[in-house]
């Protein structure tokens, strides 16, 4: 397998993986596990990640937007309007969210890493997922953006957090806290993908620089650019899918692969 026909199945591997609740970095250790590959290292994980978090922003320009113009008008407008609160407050509440997953993996990032990463705990937390996913394929929530308290906030935070754990799928686990907590389908997918704006941009603060010292940048540029055009399409396309299966509520088809690929793994990977 050529460096470019491999970062492309990398980048398109992540970009599809990282919207839907099967978890990416689950699917790259079983891919590594498969074909017997070391995965690329900071470099691709940098531009992969960002790739998705540029898709995410497209597919939400709009809100990202109207946030920003609220956040804008109540700073500098004084603007305290119903809408602009709710918008405001919707802000507040992500960076909330943010904390816990961006404290722990600053402190034991590296430990759970080297502890759990590796394929018999991507299996079984596959497994997990499904049932997580199964238990609130059919709920209902009746509170949208404004109705998200401080309480929710921290809690689907803390649901991130657990995603840390390779296997465990950051927008299952978060949406799934989200519906549990009753918050309507729409805003939970909303929430959990703004989510993610935060701890990507936090990811490129933190290790980003390391991109212009890193001599992996220079070598396999050409191959890096490829991963991530094809992390950003398939992200693209993976959310706006997912988007359309969340209206439908058919979150058991996620559940049923999860199941079926997390017990494949635990026979005859683990």
């Amino acid at each position: 397998m050529t460096i470019w026909l491999f970062y492309l199945l990398l980048g398109l591997i992540q970009g599809f993986t990282e919207p839907i609740p099967i978890s990416s970095s689950g699917h790259l250790v079983i891919f590594q596990e498969l074909f017997d590959i070391q995965l690329p290292g900071l470099s691709f994980e940098i531009f992969v990640n960002f790739a998705s978090l540029l898709a995410v922003l497209t597919i939400y320009r709009k809100d990202v937007v109207r946030l920003i113009v609220s956040l804008w008008t109540f700073l500098f407008k004084k603007d305290r309007s119903d809408e602009t609160m709710i918008d405001v407050k919707f802000i507040g509440l992500l960076l909330v969210a943010t904390v816990p997953a961006g404290l722990l993996g600053v402190l034991f990032g590296d430990w759970i890493g080297e502890t759990l990463g590796g394929v018999a705990t991507v299996g079984y937390t596959l497994i997990l997922t499904g049932l997580a996913l199964w238990f609130i394929r059919n709920m209902r929530g009746n509170k949208g953006d404004g109705g998200i308290t401080l309480r929710d906030a921290i809690l689907i935070g803390l649901a991130q957090a657990v995603a840390l754990i390779p296997g465990i799928s950051r927008s299952g686990a978060t949406i799934v806290m989200a519906m549990l907590l009753g918050i309507k389908q729409e805003s939970a997918l909303r929430f959990s993908f703004f989510l993610f704006i935060p701890v990507s941009l936090g990811t490129m603060i933190l290790d980003g620089p390391a991109l212009f010292t890193n001599p992996e940048t220079r070598e396999l540029f050409g191959p890096l650019i490829l991963a991530f055009i094809a992390s950003y399409a398939l992200t693209a396309i993976s959310l706006k899918w997912f988007q359309h299966i969340m209206a439908k509520g058919e979150l058991k088809y996620f559940s049923f692969y999860c199941w079926i690929v997390g017990l494949l793994v635990v026979l005859f990977l683990a």
